[in-house]
């Protein structure tokens, strides 16, 4: 028997219940949800970047960090120096809201009448965390002919606010070190209590000063090392191509490709200043080396940006190649047959980036693969068809790609090709045979199937459309799924025959490398969602752990945007209220008048057309696509929970958890 919730076994809940964390407690709290603590190097790389963002700017020419034998780092720039005046508002220094405040920095305001107009720094957050997480944080500020100083103690100030006059010039006191006229000075003891390992990573940190380096060609970069007594300087003026030509595996096919290009004040779609700079490289042999960054924020995870330096790169070769008739009858060039022996060095510059987490670790502006691709695919163009060789050397390396890719997808059919079940009549299956590339959409509704089919690359997307909701199948035996049409169309065309957590299921059938679950935004769709998964979860949990199934997300909200200016009317995607404010918030740093927008709310997928459901749902360079993955986890106390919300006998057990949580959950009506 369920256990029945009584008055004695449910915690008290009342307004004594509700904490709110203030100041920097939230970070301390959960340290991960800010920076990564395996080690204090991002931490440090969050006052790296300040200072690099003043040499972006155009105010600094010297970065230097220093690795101090007590274990603390301290990071010097000559920029402009952190204000220390009072805040208008805030009746406190300015250099000390800034290590104090979350969500406080000069970075809000981009454009003209900020004082940066591209930075890395976004939510005002990044130095916060820095202070919260060190045992101690000292703070020098160099600026108008005054020197501040100010010393943190675990996030609060332990030694307040102190000028004197700077130590400048001739009348200077030659008792005492000269001061720097400008700049700014933070010195760091990291808390090791916060962080796996209390070691800074000396390589990381070395290719992180380098590539800053490289970014800002003239602006010198030195590590000093107190404990060995090393020292090391970079300063590049050949910038990517020195950097790429120094770090690449295996010789290039053709000489490196290097562009770069921004958009005037008369640009249409994009900022004035807002482009990139790229350098690619093309090998037949090694690893290929992939470095991406945004205002110089290194974005290992990728992102858009990349999306856009491959769309430029793949459209670039696949119009040489049509030009002059090269590709072999029945081969199909893919992005991934181009892109696959590509390194690079790519540098962005966006006016508003939008990352996923505080750690900008992947950027997912929508409008950067346009921007990228825009200035790639030209200057790519015009490259290729002045060194004809060269192009025909790279279209032979693309081609050579593609055909081993269709080639491995045929073997991969053979294999499986006899005595396959019959495929269901509604399924639209691609055209491609490479598992590797192919896809499903498991689509709520035959109206929203309607604009997938329309919408999708036909080449690696198919679309099953689903009528209704799902069986739930939690309590279901295996050997009567079938017997439910919708499941047993989705078993057949996926290819693989249920099965359970201990089984060992012929996967040689699967037709496709990614089973995406596509349904509406609302709470219908998130019902859909999870009886999908549970189906998924309980009789094909093989192709969950292989990392074979994906929960595609579409956007909530719509947003329509009059012309301003030079710049015609745009029309933006969001997911949430949170995606909808930021957007909101950057049309009125354009100048778009309070109200002067159009926010349409989609009801279904059934309202989007092929088009929107392409660019915001399907396109692999703009979509939001989650992996569902179980990790190392401990499957019985999962089972334990999906049977307290799919189980038919656990209603008492449901409703204990709704009262205990119903109040953390934003009801959607």
């Amino acid at each position: 028997m369920p256990r029945m919730a009584t008055q004695a076994n449910v915690p008290e809940y009342s307004e004594q219940s509700i904490r709110v964390l203030k100041g920097l407690e939230p970070v301390k709290q959960r340290p991960g949800m800010y920076t990564r603590t395996d080690n204090p190097l991002h931490i440090i790389q969050e006052v790296l970047d300040n200072a690099a963002d003043e040499a972006l700017a155009g105010f600094g020419k010297k970065i230097k960090v220093t690795l101090h034998a007590d274990g603390s780092v301290a990071i010097e720039d000559d920029g402009r120096g952190i204000p220390f005046g009072l805040h208008p508002e805030e009746k406190a220094p300015v250099i000390e809201l800034v290590f104090t405040r979350l969500h406080a920095g000069g970075k809000f305001d981009k454009g003209k009448g900020g004082a940066y107009s591209f930075s890395g720094g976004l939510h005002g957050v990044g130095v916060s965390v820095t202070n919260a997480l060190s045992t101690r944080m000292e703070v020098t500020s160099f600026r108008e002919g005054q020197v501040a100083r100010l010393v943190f103690a675990a996030g609060d100030v332990a030694e307040p606010l102190r000028l004197r006059p700077a130590n400048l010039g001739a009348e200077a006191d030659p008792e005492q070190p000269r001061d720097r006229k400008q700049g700014t000075t933070v010195r760091v003891w990291p808390d090791a209590k916060y962080f796996e390992s209390a070691q800074l990573p000396l390589t990381e940190l070395t290719h992180l000063l380098r590539s800053k380096a490289v970014l800002m060609p003239g602006v010198s970069v030195t590590l000093l090392n107190e404990k060995t007594r090393d020292s090391q300087t970079w300063q590049y003026k050949g910038g990517l191509r020195d950097y790429l030509q120094q770090t690449l595996n295996g010789e290039p096919v053709i000489p490196l490709f290097e562009g770069e290009g921004s958009a005037d004040g008369g640009h249409d779609s994009f900022a004035e200043g807002e482009g990139a700079g790229w350098c690619v490289a093309f090998t037949e042999d090694g690893a290929p080396v992939r470095e991406s960054y945004v205002n110089l924020i290194p974005t290992p995870a990728g992102g858009t940006h990349e999306s856009g330096l491959r769309d430029g790169l793949f459209q670039a070769v696949k119009g040489f190649i049509e030009l002059h008739a090269l590709a072999p009858k029945g081969v199909k060039l893919l992005p991934e047959d181009v892109f696959a022996r590509a390194s690079y060095v790519l540098s962005a510059k966006v006016l508003d980036p939008q990352f996923q987490g505080q750690i900008k670790e992947r950027l997912n502006s929508r409008d950067a693969v346009r921007l990228v691709s825009s200035f790639v695919k030209p200057t790519l163009e015009l490259w290729l068809n002045q060194h004809v060789e060269y192009g025909k050397k790279l279209a032979e390396l693309a081609i050579k790609a593609a055909q081993t890719r269709q080639k491995a997808g045929q073997k991969v059919e053979k294999r499986k090709g006899s005595g396959v079940a019959v495929l269901p009549g509604k399924l639209t299956d691609c055209e491609s045979r490479d598992l590797a590339h192919n896809e499903v959409f498991l689509v709520e509704g035959d109206s929203a199937g309607g604009s997938a089919k329309m919408g999708r690359d036909k080449e690696n997307q198919a679309v099953l459309p689903l009528r209704g909701k799902v069986l739930n199948t939690w309590e279901v035996d295996r050997d009567r799924l079938f017997a439910n049409t919708e499941i047993h169309d989705i078993a057949v065309a996926i290819g693989v025959d249920p099965h359970g957590p201990n089984d060992q299921p012929d996967m040689s059938g699967l037709r496709y490398g990614k089973v995406c679950i596509l349904s509406d935004a609302d709470v219908d769709g998130s019902h859909i969602q999870v009886l999908l998964l549970t189906l998924f979860f309980r009789h094909f949990p093989k192709l969950i752990e292989a990392g074979h199934v994906f929960v595609a997300r579409p956007p909530l909200y719509r947003i329509d945007a009059p012309a301003r200016g030079k710049k015609p009317a745009t029309k933006a995607y969001a997911l949430d209220e949170g995606e909808l404010n930021v957007i909101l918030d950057k049309l009125r740093k354009e100048g778009v008048k309070e109200g002067g927008w159009t926010i349409s709310r989609f009801k279904g997928l059934g309202e989007m057309n092929a088009e929107q459901l392409w660019d915001t749902t399907l396109n692999p360079d703009t979509r939001r696509l989650l992996p569902v993955q179980l990790g190392a986890f401990d499957f019985a106390r999962t089972e334990s929970h999906i049977t307290k919300l799919m189980g038919k006998g656990e209603a008492a057990a449901r409703r204990e958890l709704m009262e205990l949580c119903g109040d953390s959950v934003e009801v959607d009506v």
